[in-house]
C-alpha cells in the first residue's frame, strides 16, 4: 500500500469504530447529530472539498457531488448514520480501486538507465571523460570494452563485438570494424574502438528512444471510470428530479388551492436523493475490477489497472516482438551436419577452439557438446573479424567460423537450406561439417496463437530486429497472421501506429515485448503486454499488463478473465439500477420511507458486493 492508501484506510476504521460507538451510545437529539459530524468529516472531508471545487470550476454533475448531496440530504432528513455509513462505504469502494490500480509505476525515466553517463575524448594521450551533450559531430571518442556507445558514430579505428540488445531485442552480437556505422546505446563487448560521431546526443539514436517512451505516453488516452461516465448522466438527472419533486408539486396544489405541502414534498425529495445514492456501484464495480486483477495475479498474470483488464476484452490484434517473446532469446544447436565423422566429434572440435570465446554462440556450442574442455590442448587460438577463429586443439589445426571462412581457407561447404546462424567446423585443413544454431521457440507460443485466435483476435503480427529468413521461420511455424522484419524501435512505434489506423469498431491493439527497445511500443499500443520473469525492468514499467512467467499463452487466458469480471460488473450494473428504479418511484409516490431506503440500498450493496467477489475465481474457468 501507498502511503495514501494507509492514510484512507486510517479513516475508514477510524470513522467505522466512532460511528458504531455513537450508534450504540444513549445519546439522543442535537448531540448525537454534532458527534456524528466528527466521522462524517474525517471520512468525507476530501470528497466534500472536491464537490465544491467541482462546483467552480464548472463540473458538477460528478460523483463526488452525488455522494456530497446524497450524505447531506440523508443528514438533513435526521438521519445521521445513514450518511455517515453511504460515506465510508463510498471511500471503501476508492480504496479498493485505488489499491488495484496501485503500486504506482516508476516514471518513464527509469528508462534513462540506457543513457550513457560519459563520452570518452582522448587529449594528450589520456582519456577524459566529459558530457555527451557537449559532444560536438564529428568528433573521435574512444569507447573501451564493457562502455556503452554514447553517441551515433562510424567506426574509425579497431574492431569489436558489438551487443545490440538495448536497440533490437536481439540477443546475437554484431560484429563491427573501420567503416561500419554504429548506435548509441550498444554495448562495446570484446576490442577498442575509436568512432567519429555522426549526430548530436540529443539527435541520437539512445535519446530517439526516450523521447520515444515519453512521447508515446503522452498519447494513450486513459480510459474514465464507468462511475464517473455514469455519474455525468445519472446525478444531474437525479437532482433534477429530486429539485422538481420538492418544488412542482406544491406549487400545482398551489395553483389548484390545496395547501402546498412543502415540509411533505420537500421531506419526498430528500427521501428521493438518499434512493439515488448508487452505493451498489460505487462498491461492487471497482471490487468486481479488483476481484478480477486478483484473479489474474493468481494465474501470473499483472494487470496494472481496471481499465486495462476492461480494455483487454475488446482487444482483436495482437503485435508480437519476436525475441524473447514468442522465442526463448537463447541460442540452442538445432541440427549438425558432420563431414567424415559423427556428429559429437564435431560438435567437440568446434566447442574446444571456442573454448576461450564468451561469444552466445561459442556458449552454445560448448553447451551442446557437454564435454570438458581441457584449455591446456588449445593454443594458437586467433580471432579473425568478421570471420570467426582458428586454433590448435591436440595439434590439430580448426577453424572455425562463417562461409567467408571456409572460402578463405580454399574450401567450399554446402549452405544448409534451414534458417538460422550457421557456423562452419574445418579440421587439418579439410571441410568436417555445419552446425546450425537459432532462437528457440517457446514451448507454449504456437498455443498462444491458436488461443487468442479462439478468443476472437483477427489479426496477430510480429515484429522484430531480427534478419528475414530467421523471422520467416518463426512466424511460419507459429501461424502468425503478419510479420515485419530487421526493425529498429522507431520502425516498429511506426507499424503500430499504421495498425492502429486499420482499427474499426473501437477494437483495440495489445503489442506483447520484453526488451528496453520494446519500451516505446508498449507504451504507444492500446495496451502493452511485457514478459516479466526475462523482460527488461523499462518493459515492465511501459507494459500495462505483465506476464510473470514469460508464457505468452497467458494473454487468451487474461481475455477470458477479462470477458467474465466484465460480465460479473454488468451483472450488477443492471441488477442495482433496476432496483434503484423501483425504490425511486416508490419514493417519489411515498411509500418508501427512508428505512425502505437504507434496507434496499445496503441489501442490494451487500448482494452486488458477494457477486462481485466471484471476480476473484475469474481465473479458474
Amino acid at each position: 500500500m501507498t502511503k495514501k492508501q494507509k492514510t484512507n484506510l486510517i479513516r475508514i476504521l477510524v470513522s467505522a469504530v466512532l460511528v458504531a460507538a455513537i450508534w450504540l451510545s444513549p445519546l439522543t437529539g442535537w448531540l448525537e447529530g454534532v458527534l456524528y459530524l466528527i466521522p462524517y468529516f474525517i471520512i468525507g472531508y476530501d470528497i466534500l472539498l472536491k464537490a465544491v471545487k467541482g462546483i467552480f470550476r464548472g463540473q458538477v454533475f460528478d460523483e463526488n457531488f452525488l455522494m456530497a448531496v446524497a450524505t447531506v440530504g440523508a443528514m438533513a432528513l435526521g438521519d445521521w448514520r445513514e450518511g455517515c455509513a453511504v460515506m465510508v462505504f463510498y471511500q471503501v469502494g476508492e480504496l479498493f480501486q485505488s489499491y488495484a490500480v496501485g503500486k504506482s509505476r516508476r516514471s518513464i525515466s527509469d528508462l534513462m538507465d540506457i543513457r550513457p553517463d560519459y563520452a570518452n575524448i582522448e587529449q594528450d594521450g589520456a582519456l577524459e571523460k566529459v558530457d555527451p551533450d557537449d559532444v560536438e559531430v564529428g568528433t573521435v571518442i574512444v569507447v573501451q570494452p564493457g562502455e556503452r556507445i554514447p553517441i551515433d558514430g562510424v567506426v574509425t579505428e579497431g574492431e569489436s563485438a558489438v551487443n545490440t540488445s538495448a536497440l533490437t531485442g536481439e540477443s546475437l552480437p554484431r560484429q563491427v570494424k573501420v567503416g561500419d556505422e554504429v548506435l548509441s546505446g550498444c554495448v562495446n563487448l570484446s576490442g577498442l574502438l575509436h568512432i567519429r560521431t555522426t549526430k548530436e546526443f540529443g539527435d541520437s539514436t539512445v535519446a530517439k528512444i526516450l523521447d520515444l517512451v515519453e512521447n508515446s505516453s503522452m498519447k494513450k488516452a486513459k480510459a474514465e471510470n464507468f462511475i464517473t461516465k455514469f455519474a455525468r448522466v445519472y446525478t444531474p438527472a437525479v437532482c433534477g428530479a429530486a429539485l422538481a419533486l420538492a418544488v412542482l408539486p406544491p406549487l400545482v396544489r398551489l395553483v389548484m388551492g390545496s395547501a402546498p405541502m412543502w415540509g411533505d414534498w420537500v421531506n419526498r425529495a430528500l427521501t428521493f436523493l438518499v434512493i439515488s445514492c448508487p452505493c451498489a456501484l460505487v462498491i461492487s464495480i471497482p471490487l468486481s475490477f479488483f476481484g478480477g486483477i486478483g484473479g489474474a495475479s493468481a494465474k501470473g498474470i499483472l494487470v496494472k489497472g481496471s481499465n486495462y483488464l476492461e480494455a483487454l476484452a475488446k482487444t482483436d490484434c495482437v503485435v508480437f516482438d519476436k525475441t524473447g517473446t514468442l522465442t526463448k532469446g537463447v541460442f540452442q544447436v538445432l541440427e549438425a551436419q558432420p563431414e567424415g565423422m559423427d556428429e559429437q566429434t564435431l560438435l567437440g572440435w568446434a566447442a574446444r577452439a571456442e573454448c576461450y570465446s564468451n561469444h552466445p554462440i561459442s556458449q552454445s556450442l560448448k553447451a551442446a557438446w557437454g564435454g570438458e574442455v581441457d584449455a591446456e590442448q588449445v593454443t594458437d587460438v586467433e580471432e579473425l573479424g568478421g570471420y570467426g577463429l582458428t586454433a590448435k586443439v591436440e595439434g590439430h589445426a580448426v577453424a572455425v567460423g562463417n562461409r567467408r571462412l571456409m572460402e578463405k581457407l580454399g574450401l567450399a561447404p554446402v549452405q544448409p537450406q534451414q534458417a538460422g546462424t550457421v557456423v562452419f567446423v574445418a579440421v587439418d585443413g579439410a571441410y568436417a561439417g555445419w552446425i546450425l544454431l537459432g532462437d528457440v521457440v517457446k514451448e507454449h507460443a504456437e498455443a498462444a496463437i491458436r488461443g487468442l485466435k479462439a478468443e476472437g483476435v483477427a489479426k496477430t503480427v510480429m515484429l522484430t530486429g531480427d534478419a528475414e529468413a530467421a523471422a520467416r521461420q518463426v512466424a511460419d511455424s507459429l501461424g502468425v497472421d503478419e510479420m515485419h522484419s530487421q526493425l529498429l524501435p522507431a520502425d516498429k512505434v511506426q507499424w503500430v501506429e499504421r495498425l492502429l489506423a486499420e482499427r474499426k469498431d473501437g477494437r483495440l491493439l495489445a503489442f506483447v515485448g520484453d526488451g528496453i527497445n520494446d519500451a516505446p511500443v508498449l507504451a504507444r499500443a492500446d495496451i502493452g503486454i511485457a514478459m516479466g520473469a526475462l523482460g527488461s525492468d523499462a518493459a515492465i514499467e511501459a507494459a500495462d499488463v505483465v506476464l510473470m512467467d514469460d508464457d505468452p499463452a497467458k494473454i487468451a487466458l487474461a481475455m477470458r478473465i477479462s470477458r467474465r469480471t466484465l460480465r460479473i460488473v454488468y451483472e450488477n450494473i443492471v441488477f442495482a439500477l433496476a432496483v434503484k428504479a423501483v425504490c425511486l418511484v416508490l419514493g417519489a409516490i411515498g411509500i418508501a420511507n427512508m428505512w425502505l431506503a437504507i434496507g434496499a440500498d445496503v441489501g442490494v450493496m451487500v448482494l452486488a458486493v458477494l457477486n462481485a467477489t466471484r471476480a476473484l475465481s475469474a481465473g479458474k474457468e
